[in-house]
């Protein structure tokens, strides 16, 4: 039987993802809620079929599975509710803005037993596969690095407008929402790293986000993960995760186009789909159907979201 999903959360991740939960034989949407009822309506057009309830409780109540893409301020509360009936739980990243709120949400989604993983976008993508792959079966040589190169004429980006919290130092910045997804990409390989030293840069308003973030972090054997980021200025966006061996180097743009240099021009392996969202977002869906059943799963844990959380939050507070 395809599994009752709730969607608290109707903005535009939680629309997206309530796209690719009608496409997945395997997942059917029967509950929707958002505080927005402009977005209960965008949500209820494309799932005329799933209710859109008074409150988050009902929701929860009537699905097997919630996922949760509201802001990550409310997340814990839903997602311990959630837990505490029975419910396997799948959050959108960042896992929260505070250390000690986030270490009490993993430690009660461990307590509750129930399935539960976060949404990091490459998690079950080839390109992390891939990667991980080759650099275990040395293919790339001696590891030597890696760069995290994310610039942008202004954050939010256009699409995101919406989603007015992007915007703001609370929750929002590109660091937790972008850069994010690089440090947990990393860490799959390279192990835990902590932070060297850390520069961010805020506008004039203490209320917004960063504009900039120069970066340097170590894994345990030193090797370096050298952060640009930056807002502003005429430019197309530019989200580019480079993986260096002494062999051959892997780069990841805009989160799936997977190239390799040996030394010479980066060469794009294989032909990225036509639908890159759908190929991820359905992969995704993939392992967490293995991750309710309690099988081994791609998806990234509550706990690997805890530890990204510590060292965006320690880079933006500055350090070094």
């Amino acid at each position: 039987m395809a599994v009752k999903t709730a969607v608290i959360g109707l903005g535009i991740m939680g629309q997206r993802m309530l796209e690719q939960l009608i496409l997945h034989k395997d997942y059917t949407p029967v509950a929707l809620w958002d505080p927005s009822a402009d977005a209960c309506a965008a949500a209820q057009a494309l799932a005329p079929e799933a209710e859109v309830t008074g409150t988050p409780e009902a929701a929860i109540a009537a699905a097997d599975l919630v996922y949760l893409a509201c802001p990550p301020v409310p997340r814990k509360a839903y997602a311990l509710a959630a837990a505490a009936a029975g419910k396997a739980v799948f959050l959108e990243k960042p896992l929260g803005v505070d250390l000690a709120e986030s270490e009490a949400l993993v430690a009660g989604l461990k307590a509750s037993g129930v399935p539960a993983a976060v949404n990091f976008t490459q998690a079950a993508g080839a390109a992390l596969t891939d990667i991980s792959s080759a650099a275990l079966a040395g293919e790339m040589g001696d590891l030597v690095g890696v760069d995290m190169v994310v610039t942008y004429a202004a954050w939010p980006r256009a699409w995101q407008q919406a989603a007015d919290w992007l915007r703001f130092r609370a929750e929002g910045g590109m660091t937790r929402e972008v850069l994010s997804h690089f440090l947990f990409f990393t860490q799959r390989i390279f192990g835990p790293l902590t932070v060297s030293w850390a520069h961010p840069s805020y506008p004039g308003d203490p209320a917004l986000c960063e504009t900039a973030l120069l970066a340097r972090l170590e894994n345990e054997e030193g090797l370096p993960v050298s952060i640009l980021a930056s807002v502003g200025g005429a430019q197309p966006d530019r989200q580019e995760f480079t993986i260096k061996g002494r062999k051959a180097s892997h780069r990841v743009s805009n989160f799936s186009d997977h190239a390799i240099s040996e030394g010479d021009d980066f060469v794009p392996v294989p032909q990225p789909p036509a639908d890159r969202r759908t190929v991820a977002l359905q992969a995704q869906l993939d392992d967490l159907l293995l991750c309710m059943a309690c099988k081994p799963h791609r998806l990234a844990t509550p706990q690997e979201a805890l530890e990204v959380q510590r060292l965006v939050e320690e880079m933006l507070g500055g350090k070094g």
